[in-house]
């Protein structure tokens, strides 16, 4: 018989059962699809003498006005400083309100829902959670400020090593986060305690925050159910995003300097660090889908791996969900912690050039992307900084990619396979392996791996396989288009 080619499309789908991923990758593990070619995504090196204490929360990179190179990151109870060469400072504020490594229940005093349940009945054993401690970090200029949600105040760090971060003068407390605005306000948000009010400072000015008929500092309380969760600066407008919905704000000018307006219902973000915003659009994970906004409204977005990700999520360490954005390669990732981790251990990420969908395992916990560094950089829970899309080392890790069912026979019919004519850049820097079924429930039988000649001689027998890609590690490997001879078969 003619040699039969297996296309498969780009991207992951796993979402219902394993038969609707049929002739469509299942489970993938730090591969990326280019041009309709499976790939390895790029390794990382440790980033030497950079290593902060424990998981970073919140991180930032900028260039000052002498163009040094500049991060900052948080923990759940200290500020850092890293700079170009690597060498890691603690600029922790003094007096810091220490937070919290992990989200916690709240069974004591104050830890249900205001007004539920009746006086003198035990509160249920789930109780309210206490999230994880995050920050909000920007730059004001060349300048740091920062904002722990656990905290509450909001510091200015002034780039020297000796001294640390600063309550800026005047600024409101109680705050769960801040932003720089493109027109150089800086918004407090969650201000005072109250999880709906923006509190702005003057124009240029951080340490006005008294409205007055001099100045362009003022407040606004959102009309929400939510609780603001994080600002993003989008093209010509702020976007907050709360535990609910999703709202603008647009510089007009005095008097009222910013108009407010709700753009998505039923749209809230998963965690404070779940959005990243860029020329594309904004783009964020929610409660049990993904969304963005693309500058006038909010729109759910198609995901054919949702399944795999809100099934197989630790609901109670969500807090901890954080999104980097990898300009380098179009892509969006979201890193989250897996059904049986306390940590970070899983990732999803979301190729909006060529809009495909991909999912691993990677323990990350913060990160910034390229552009003011070469690499991006991402931190793991232990504190290590590492730069991103260097080389192809992926230790401990493997990179892999599996098909879901791949039918070779019609009806009743059984068909063998007697060789595998494979497609690939370089020849054998992959390894390859058949699972092979005659039912979608029946038990799966392996073969192989192989390694890949030109062509790879192979002996299987079922209605259908799935295909298993492994590649070589420290290789750049490519893998196109396979082909398999099938000999007729007989009936089962």
């Amino acid at each position: 018989m003619p040699l039969a080619s297996i296309k498969i499309p780009a991207g992951v789908r796993s979402h219902g059962t394993e038969f609707e991923s049929a002739n469509r990758w299942l489970d993938v593990n730090l591969v990326r699809w280019r041009d309709g070619s499976l790939r390895p995504i790029g390794g990382w090196t440790l980033k030497a003498g950079s290593a902060i204490d424990s998981a970073g929360r919140g991180a930032v990179s900028w260039v000052d006005n002498s163009e040094e190179s500049r991060i900052a990151v948080g923990t759940y109870n200290k500020l850092f400083h890293i700079n170009s060469g690597g060498t890691a400072t603690d600029i922790t504020p003094v007096g810091l309100t220490a937070g919290n490594v992990d989200a916690q229940i709240n069974l004591g005093y104050g830890g249900y829902y205001y007004g539920s349940g009746t006086y003198g009945t035990a509160r249920p054993s789930s109780g309210a959670a206490i999230e994880c401690t995050t920050w909000s970090l920007d730059n004001w200029g060349e300048y740091l400020v920062a904002c722990s949600v656990d905290d509450g105040k909001l510091y200015e760090w002034t780039l020297n090593l000796a001294s640390p971060a600063a309550q800026i003068a005047n600024s409101p407390a109680d705050c769960l986060g801040l932003m720089v605005t493109e027109e150089r306000f800086l918004f407090a948000l969650g201000a005072d305690g109250n999880p709906r009010l923006i509190k702005w400072s003057d124009k240029e000015d951080n340490t006005t925050w008294s409205p007055l008929a001099t100045n362009e500092a003022g407040d606004f309380e959102l009309q929400t159910n939510g609780e603001i969760l994080c600002g993003l600066r989008a093209r010509g407008k702020a976007l907050i995003l709360t535990t609910t919905d999703a709202h603008t704000a647009t510089y007009i000018g005095p008097q009222f300097v910013y108009s407010f307006e709700r753009v998505g219902t039923a749209c809230g973000a998963i965690s404070r660090k779940a959005a990243v915003s860029f020329d594309q659009g904004s783009f964020w994970m929610g409660t049990n889908g993904f969304f963005m906004f693309d500058g006038s409204a909010v729109a759910e977005m198609p995901c054919e791996v949702i399944d795999h990700v809100f099934n197989n999520m630790n609901v109670a360490q969500r807090s901890k969900t954080f999104a980097v954005h990898n300009s380098q390669f179009g892509e969006v990732w979201w890193f989250y912690p897996s059904g049986d981790s306390n940590e970070n251990d899983s990732y999803v990420a979301y190729d909006y050039k060529e809009n495909h969908w991909n999912i691993g395992r990677l323990n990350r916990t913060t990160g910034i992307d390229s552009g003011v560094f070469r690499n991006p950089i991402w931190i793991d829970e232990d504190g290590n900084v590492y730069n991103h899309e260097d080389g192809y080392n992926h230790s401990p890790y493997t990179s892999y990619a599996e098909t879901g069912p791949i039918m070779i026979a019609d009806g009743d019919s059984v068909a063998k396979v007697n060789q595998l004519v494979p497609d690939e850049l370089t020849q054998g820097q992959v390894t390859v392996s058949f699972k092979t079924r005659f039912h979608p429930n029946d038990v799966e039988r392996s073969y192989g791996p192989y390694s890949t000649a030109n062509p790879t001689d192979v002996r299987f027998t079922g209605r259908q396989f799935r295909l298993r890609i492994n590649g070589s590690e420290l290789n750049d490997w490519r893998f196109g288009v396979p082909r398999i001879n099938i000999i007729a078969g007989g009936r089962r």
